[in-house]
């Protein structure tokens, strides 16, 4: 027979241990959970060094970013001291006279980024929402699989293809028309007036636009195939149509995604070397034409590195490589305090 503890504490049920009859211990107040047992050292070795590497990878990204900030902002220090703010400002690139300027490259890669965004942009999302709700379902992975290998093709190709083919079709076909036509129109006319040359800031974007399709539409693809079929069923049981889904209910619901993505197609836009470099035109001159050749940071580097001659010159590329950076941190920083933006105004928090 069990007999109850005599001093039991107030407030407390008894309870017997498993296995032990005839004595009763109380059990702990509710709100209260029992004491668990310290992990064996050998148990926590494994998770010490687990801990520690996976801390190290992390630290280890942040600071080889930080080195390689400070390596190029020391490079690119004595064309800094030289030519302090106006090596940003100054559009003048005389390698003769020792007369670095930055700004025409600066202008060119944005340009070009810009050109390719606005053709990219809706191109990808208009794939992106072919293949997952318009196109047949036995074809949506072979078109997938094939925007993808877009993605893998190298840059070099893009630029061989560009000044070999799309450049004499753009001095043969379009650039004829854009100047007659556009070029004539108020305003907007400058920027479409000039030689049909083929290569220059227009041809570059579409060529980067082209190059950075692959990467927003397979990202885009991806989200928007994570809608809840729920909320797509809910609409059709409203009588919504399949424009009134797309609109109200699989954009908005990935909303903040497709713009990373769009973010992270200005990212590889903005870096591209190889194929700029085929068809931009590598000119170190300032015109307001879309159509006149012109120069980006990445390309100007490409070209002229291995003819710098002097610590000087190689200063000033070492920091147009800087600029590149800032300018790259600076749009991925927009591009996060955004999405920040975006998920709070639809009331998600992390």
């Amino acid at each position: 027979m069990t007999e109850a503890p005599r001093h039991a504490a107030p407030g407390l049920a008894a309870r017997a241990l498993p296995g032990e009859a005839g004595i009763v211990l109380p059990a702990a107040p509710h709100g209260f959970s029992a004491p668990v047992a310290a992990p064996s050292p050998r148990s926590a070795l494994p998770e010490r060094l687990y801990r520690a590497l996976t801390a190290g990878a992390a630290w280890l990204v942040l600071l080889t970013l930080i080195a390689v900030t400070v390596s190029m902002a020391v490079g690119g220090r004595l064309a800094f001291q030289t030519f302090g703010l106006g090596f940003i400002t100054s559009a003048d690139w005389d390698v003769v006279n020792g007369q670095f300027g930055a700004f025409v490259p600066i202008c060119g890669t944005l340009v070009t980024s810009a050109i390719a965004l606005i053709i990219a942009v809706p191109v990808s999302l208009g794939i992106a929402l072919f293949l997952t709700d318009i196109a047949p379902v036995w074809s949506r992975q072979p078109i997938a699989v094939a925007i993808e290998l877009l993605a893998a093709v190298p840059s070099i190709i893009y630029g061989m293809w560009g000044l070999f083919l799309f450049a004499p079709f753009m001095a043969t076909h379009v650039e004829p028309w854009v100047n007659d036509t556009l070029g004539a129109l108020p305003l907007v006319g400058p920027l479409f007036a000039g030689p049909p040359i083929g290569i220059g800031m227009l041809t570059a974007g579409i060529v980067l636009g082209i190059m950075v399709v692959p990467f927003i539409a397979s990202v885009a693809r991806d989200v928007l195939g994570a809608v809840p079929a729920a909320l797509r069923e809910s609409a059709v049981a409203l009588g919504a149509t399949r424009w009134e889904i797309l609109r109200h209910v699989s954009l908005p619901y990935t909303r903040s995604a497709i713009v990373g993505a769009i973010f992270l197609g200005l990212g590889r836009a903005l870096g591209e070397t190889m194929a700029v470099t085929f068809v931009l035109g590598n000119a170190h001159d300032l015109s307001v034409s879309l159509l006149m050749p012109s120069n980006s940071i990445a390309a100007a580097i490409a070209n002229e590195f291995t003819e710098a001659d002097t610590d000087l010159y190689r200063s000033s590329l070492i920091a147009l490589a800087f600029l590149l950076f800032i300018v790259t941190f600076i749009v991925l920083s927009l591009a996060k305090l955004m999405l920040a933006r975006m998920d709070r105004s639809l009331g998600r928090t992390h």
